[in-house]
């Protein structure tokens, strides 16, 4: 499963980024929002690339000895839907049929706020208080994940993903940022405990311990669960439910939640607790308030295990810290991890006893109610002394997002039958055990009905070795902001989405370029924002036509362009899928093509360098396509994919975006000049750079980076998606035409020989609709 290129990259492999922001989305125009659909798709992050950084980074902080790599960096993107999202862009009801009473597909139509009231979020947490999500404010209809290593480059994502969806009218009802805490509390939530420690492994994704096929390798005591608890239509655990309509498989059902902490009450209450505690003796005299609270939580703030470590924290213990090599088989009565903690009433491990007569369930009997969490901390960390972020009153708290494969069984189960039930675990409340039970987790512990703070029974022995019972009432300091339930889709569902339709599937076949086979067609639509233009190579001003490839997203088409003032274009072929190409396999999107300049048609055969980003970084790969009789052409992948930093003209630059060749100064004395216009920093700027003739094709930088500015022919643009040269206007009259394409719209432009190479606006910006070959 690592090697998925269906799965979206967050559900298994984790995008464990520092820096987030979550997009809800309203659609204003179906069309329009499925035509910005089609445009994001190739950009989603899937498993294959997510898994495959994460897996890079891990070993080079391994090989640094523990710092993070500061080169290593990539922005990933992920995408869901509700219910009312996936009704609007398909052109068929989700659920023609009602879905199945007490289903996860159930609860997903419903929608978060209509089951508000059975997951304890009533009173201060009810919808009518939430942010989003209500149903009331605006409704929400997508929400797009967002993840980057670095602040520059989130920022200039969001940006970027903002004004696209803008331009479709696709409204931004609600953006929520959220950041890893940094410094000592680097990995923690806002209350300082180390989060995110006992995440499950995946079967088929994770690699399972040699000593032990059911934990995962290095990690002893993590669970290999099913892979169909996260995944729609993998194999899950015994019981689960399978009934998943087709277009839910390889995708996952996902809950967004926005929890407000109330950091200094919280700790003030854990000082106020253990004072009735120690009035009661029911713990040691040199308890402190970080005791009290690791038993609250289950881990102390390190993430050390408090059964395993009763007495202190050990902060210096990165095996400690990260321990999950235990359960609670052993601890019946919670006198070391209490019953009502977080750690056991979000998952009871192999300690939770249907009844006190029977043993505690096996550890695999709960598969079915895991959950992969994705959550991330908002706000400035608490400052007593801040007046400012970080002051008592700074809106700060948990985005809690998790998967799931059954929102009903899975995450509102664990809410609502563990985590918001007073007796817990069920039927402990008898005559035998006064004067109270086990209460809720007082993370939040309220009663979802009454709202009224409810009694947990600390359990202790006292002198003589009996257990005795001291009832606790916690107040809420956790507060549910907002809550949305969404699907994340697989990418083909993302494709048939983008189409009006649910489901893949057409009628339509298209030949593969290059050989092997045939796929389905793609459904027409729009070529622009268009990604780069590749000229036929024996298709050049062949009786006053000129024909090229029109790479847009996921696909391509061939079109032509005449000869002539009007240059008429037309649509030759339909487009088809890149992976149709047999030298495209892995590309999910092309940036730019750079055609090998000694190599165009020499024998029949042209070389081209093709980039492409791939897990967040962009690449490069050898290309060639062999002409042949009749207008076909053989593609061929010469040499597979490198790191851009092969290239040292490109020194420094993040994203290649297109290549412009100097008109005159090609092939000129064994080297060919070229202006590199590219992305680094959130900017498009260009720089001069040369390539040899020869094997080595030598690249070297002949001028630095500069911004846009100095074109005044691209005045207005802040950037350029691609050009192309005017077929029949080429060194005519020592001038060259080009038209650039940036987003919607195209420009023709004019570059004249010599000097300079002063440059001129021939046209400005027009609409794409014009060309007829691109609608």
């Amino acid at each position: 499963m690592r090697e998925s290129d269906e799965i979206q990259g967050d559900i298994l492999a984790g995008f464990k980024k520092d820096n987030v922001t979550l997009l809800f989305l309203k659609f204003e125009d179906a069309a329009r929002a499925r035509d910005w659909l089609r445009a994001l798709t190739p950009r989603i992050s899937t498993t294959r690339q997510v898994a495959a950084f994460n897996d890079a980074f891990s070993e080079a902080r391994r090989s640094s000895g523990g710092d993070d790599p500061k080169t290593l960096t990539a922005t990933w993107l992920g995408i869901s839907f509700t219910y009312d999202g996936m009704r609007m862009l398909s052109t068929t009801d989700p659920f023609p049929t009602p879905p199945p009473v007490g289903t996860g597909l159930e609860a997903f139509k419903e929608g978060a706020a209509k089951r508000a009231g059975a997951l304890g979020d009533t009173g201060d947490n009810s919808p009518e208080n939430w942010l989003f999500g209500n149903g009331k404010n605006q409704p929400v209809h997508a929400i797009l994940k967002i993840s980057a290593d670095t602040e520059r480059d989130l920022s200039a994502e969001v940006e970027a993903q903002r004004i696209a969806a803008a331009e479709a009218r696709v409204l931004t009802v609600f953006q929520q940022n959220a950041q890893t805490l940094q410094g000592s509390r680097r990995g923690k939530e806002h209350f300082g405990f180390k989060d995110g420690i006992s995440e499950p492994g995946v079967r088929f994704f994770d690699r399972p311990s040699q000593d032990n096929e059911e934990e995962v390798a290095g990690h002893p005591g993590t669970r290999i669960i099913p892979a169909g608890e996260f995944v729609c239509g993998e194999e899950p655990a015994p019981g689960s439910f399978t009934d998943y309509p087709e277009w839910a498989l390889g995708g996952s059902f996902q809950v967004v939640r926005r929890l407000a902490q109330d950091v200094p009450a919280w700790w003030a209450q854990v000082s106020v607790k253990l004072q009735e505690l120690k009035q009661a003796k029911a713990v040691p005299d040199s308890a402190t308030a970080e005791w009290l609270a690791a038993r609250m939580v289950g881990r102390w703030r390190s993430g050390a295990p408090v059964c395993k470590h009763p007495d202190r924290d050990t902060p210096n213990d990165p095996v400690s810290s990260s321990d999950n090599d235990f359960d609670f088989r052993d601890d019946p009565e919670g006198l070391a991890t209490p019953l009502w903690s977080h750690l056991r009433k979000t998952s009871p491990r192999a300690g939770l006893q249907p009844n006190p007569s029977t043993p505690p369930l096996p550890a695999k009997d709960l598969d079915g109610r895991r959950i992969m969490r994705r959550g991330t901390p908002y706000g400035a960390p608490f400052d007593p002394a801040s007046e400012g972020p970080g002051g008592p009153d700074d809106p700060r708290g948990l985005l809690f997002i998790c998967y799931q494969a059954d929102i009903q069984r899975q995450f509102e189960f664990i809410q609502a039958d563990w985590m918001d039930q007073p007796n817990f675990p069920p039927g402990r409340k008898t005559d035998t055990t006064p004067p109270g039970h086990a209460g809720p987790v007082p993370v939040p512990g309220k009663d979802p009905v009454t709202q009224e703070a409810i009694d947990v029974d600390y359990e202790s022995r006292d002198q003589s070795g009996l257990i005795r019972h001291t009832p606790l009432s916690f107040a809420q300091f956790v507060r549910t902001t907002g809550s949305v339930y969404a699907f994340m889709p697989s990418i083909s569902t993302l494709r048939a989405l983008s189409e009006g339709r649910l489901t893949g599937g057409s009628s339509g076949q298209t030949q593969i370029p290059g050989g092997g086979g045939q796929q389905p067609k793609p459904q027409p639509v729009k070529a622009y924002p268009c990604d780069e233009y590749l000229a036929v190579p024996d298709q050049q001003r062949r009786n006053g036509q000129s024909q090229y490839w029109a790479f847009h997203g996921d696909r391509c088409r061939l079109i032509s362009v005449a000869d002539g003032s009007a240059h008429t274009d037309r649509k030759v072929e339909d487009d088809t899928w890149l992976t149709t190409w047999s030298c495209l396999q892995g590309i999910g999107r092309i940036d730019c093509i750079l055609p090998m300049p000694d190599l165009q048609n020499p024998g029949g055969k042209s070389w081209y360098w093709v980039f492409h980003s791939t897990a967040g970084h962009q690449q490069y790969r050898a290309v060639s396509i062999t002409c042949g009789g009749n207008g076909s052409h053989t593609t061929a992948l010469e040499r597979p994919d490198r790191d851009l930093t092969a290239w040292g003209s490109l020194s420094g630059v993040g994203q290649v975006d297109c290549w412009l060749p100097v008109p005159d100064q090609q092939r000129v004395g064994g080297k060919s000049w070229y202006w590199v216009f590219h992305t680094t920093g959130g900017r498009q700027q260009y720089r001069l750079v040369s390539i040899a003739d020869g094997p080595a094709h030598t690249d070297v930088r002949e001028r630095t980076d500069r911004e846009l500015s100095p074109w005044g022919s691209l005045n207005g643009l802040n950037r350029v998606d691609c050009f192309l040269a005017v077929p029949d206007c080429q060194r005519v009259g020592g001038r060259s035409d080009y038209w650039v394409f940036s987003g919607q719209n195209y420009r023709r432009i004019s570059i004249a020989d010599g000097g300079n190479h002063p440059d001129q606006l021939v046209f400005g910006d027009r609409s794409c609709d014009a060309w007829a070959s691109l609608s």
